[in-house]
């Protein structure tokens, strides 16, 4: 069976089936795990598909998927961004940890840091560190459940009495025309509020995120001191990124 056969049989499995494991698919195609690999890197790439913890799903092309699937999307990418992340978290430091898949993994590294202080308005990230020493701060607001977060829309919060040393931040999309955007408008509007609070703004993001702009602008590249991604980022977003002076960090595989 030639490449454009296997991945249009597998794009074709997907339409019936909503999740493909990896062994399922290398029996259905009668191939190896490297041919196969292969080509769900090229799917991936071409964003067709995602991959998920031990399978794949066809991309969700319909905006923001649902909370529950971002933790399961992409998950090795994302560990590997968020303990990236922890190495630039300090004792004594007053963070912002922001409501996303990608961030509330960073909750799992920094458990062990001494006179840690985390702001945010991320319920999984306040049911990771409930037990640990860390001083943890909820934003106020409403109750995004789809997201299982608190925004600050319209709501009110003193944000300027903050001295917030570092906010990781999360987004939907990443250019280097428009800079990082995302699908709701509450969560940009409390993202913009932190990014001026903030000292240093880190962006944690996973290679699937380059290259879109979507629906609300969050902030431009100049307002982003570094953006943290995997070792699956397209070499050619590196070689752009490189050219104009931002600090793009490629976490170890």
């Amino acid at each position: 069976m030639l490449p454009l056969e296997r991945q249009k049989k597998m794009l074709d499995l997907l339409t019936v089936k909503k999740v493909l494991k990896m062994n399922e698919l290398t029996k259905e195609l009668d191939i190896s795990v490297d041919t196969l690999r292969r080509d769900i890197h090229l799917l991936v790439g071409q964003g067709k598909i995602e991959k998920i913890y031990g399978g794949i799903k066809l991309a969700d092309r319909f905006g923001e998927s649902s909370m529950e699937d971002r933790m399961v999307n992409h998950l090795e990418e994302k560990e590997q961004i968020a303990r990236k992340c922890s190495e630039f978290i300090q004792d004594g430091d007053c963070i912002y940890i922001d409501s996303g898949s990608t961030t509330y993994q960073i909750a799992k590294y920094i458990k062990h840091k001494k006179q840690l202080t985390v702001i945010t308005g991320s319920i999984p990230v306040i049911q990771e560190l409930m037990n640990s020493e860390i001083e943890l701060i909820i934003i106020g607001g409403k109750i995004r459940k789809e997201e299982q977060s608190v925004v600050a829309f319209d709501y009110i919060f003193n944000f300027h009495e903050l001295n917030v040393r570092k906010a990781f931040i999360c987004c939907s999309g990443i250019t280097i025309e428009r800079g990082i955007s995302d699908y709701n408008l509450e969560e940009a509007v409390t993202r913009k509020k932190m990014i001026d609070l903030s000292q240093e703004v880190i962006v944690a993001a996973d290679n699937t995120k380059f290259g879109k702009d979507v629906t609300v602008s969050i902030a431009p590249l100049d307002r982003i001191d570094t953006i943290v991604t995997d070792a699956n980022i397209d070499r050619s977003f590196q070689a752009k990124f490189k050219k104009t002076g931002m600090n793009l960090v490629i976490a170890d595989s």
